[in-house]
């Protein structure tokens, strides 16, 4: 009795060995059991608005810069109106400071000048008479207060024709120059901005894929960054692995892999170790083990070279390693 229970635990513990995790079947090859994983991406508008076209479905097959979706672009393109109106108004002051004043300009004040001078020369000459007139009793105070109150203001006057002709002759001062040109450069950015959400209204792919998901429809308000396709990409794809720690040693990045599915006389994928973890974990229940599902094991990034519609998300596959040196 006892022989047979000893016989039956040996036969479990060969069973055990041969069912899991595959240790290496010789000195120099590996295998190993993962799942192809795929990237992907949600995609969005940079900009809000209502989605007025959307030109893909899922399942459709996108290629990198193709336009997939646009906004209603009216809102941008008045914003941009406004916005290069703007700036052009900018431009012109600008010119126009840098270019100082019109000849004509320097001659209208200085032909205020002359005549500024001639009133207050007439006016000097009045005003002396009435002062004579007033020591003689010819004329009345009142006379002479008017001739001085006019001769004052001609003084004001004419000096102020001076500074006129003055500022005209030298032009607009340079620090309004300056900020008139901080002004243009404030525009100009206001239109790249513009420019910019104008571009962002089309909704293009990023990379070569298929639509996995189409989660709004036209007409719909959307906010920046809010997903309307979710897209699996074509490339990269890799496997993700788990390696025990005795084989550990046997795998170094770089290193050359083989790669096949379940699918019977399915194609064998060349691919390269792109990563190892650097920390231990314990085996997940998706990895088939041989010994106990507490061995820690290190997790393996296989990158496949020339993948194909042939590896989908979530495969089941099959990753032997040659000549590993062990």
């Amino acid at each position: 009795m006892k022989r047979r229970i000893i016989l039956l635990l040996v036969l479990l513990v060969l069973a055990a060995a041969s069912y899991g995790y595959p240790r290496t079947q010789n000195n120099n090859e590996l295998t190993l059991f993962g799942n192809v994983d795929v990237r992907q991406v949600d995609l969005s508008f940079k900009v809000g608005g209502r989605i007025l076209t959307l030109g893909v479905d899922e399942g459709d097959r996108v290629t990198t810069g193709q336009s997939i979706a646009t906004l209603d672009k009216r809102y941008f393109e008045d914003d941009l109106r406004i916005a290069r109106a703007r700036q052009a108004a900018q431009a012109a002051n600008l010119a126009k400071l840098e270019h100082g004043s019109r000849p004509e300009e320097i001659a209208q004040a200085r032909a205020n000048v002359d005549l500024a001078t001639s009133t207050l020369d007439n006016d000097r000459v009045t005003l002396a008479r009435q002062k004579e007139m007033l020591t003689t009793a010819v004329s009345s105070r009142q006379n002479f207060d008017n001739a001085n109150a006019a001769y004052q203001q001609s003084l004001a006057r004419q000096a102020y024709a001076v500074q006129a002709l003055r500022l005209a002759e030298l032009g607009p001062r340079a620090e309004d120059i300056e900020a008139a040109r901080a002004q243009l450069a404030l525009e100009t950015a206001t239109v790249s901005v513009s420019e910019r959400a104008l571009a962002d209204a089309d909704l293009v792919a990023p990379s070569n894929g298929i639509i996995l998901t189409r989660v709004r429809e036209p007409g719909a308000i959307v906010s920046p960054g809010e997903t309307v396709f979710t897209l699996t990409l074509d490339a990269p794809v890799w496997v993700r692995a788990f390696v025990g720690e005795p084989d550990l040693g046997k795998i170094r990045p770089g290193m050359a892999a083989d790669v096949t599915t379940d699918t019977k006389g399915g194609k064998v994928y060349r691919g390269h170790v792109g990563f190892i973890s650097p920390v231990a974990e314990f085996t997940p229940k998706s990895v088939e083990t041989r010994e106990l599902r507490t061995d820690l094991v290190y997790r393996l990034r296989i990158i496949v070279d020339a993948p194909d519609q042939g590896l989908r998300q979530g495969m089941p596959v099959t990753v032997r390693f040659a000549e590993t040196g062990g």
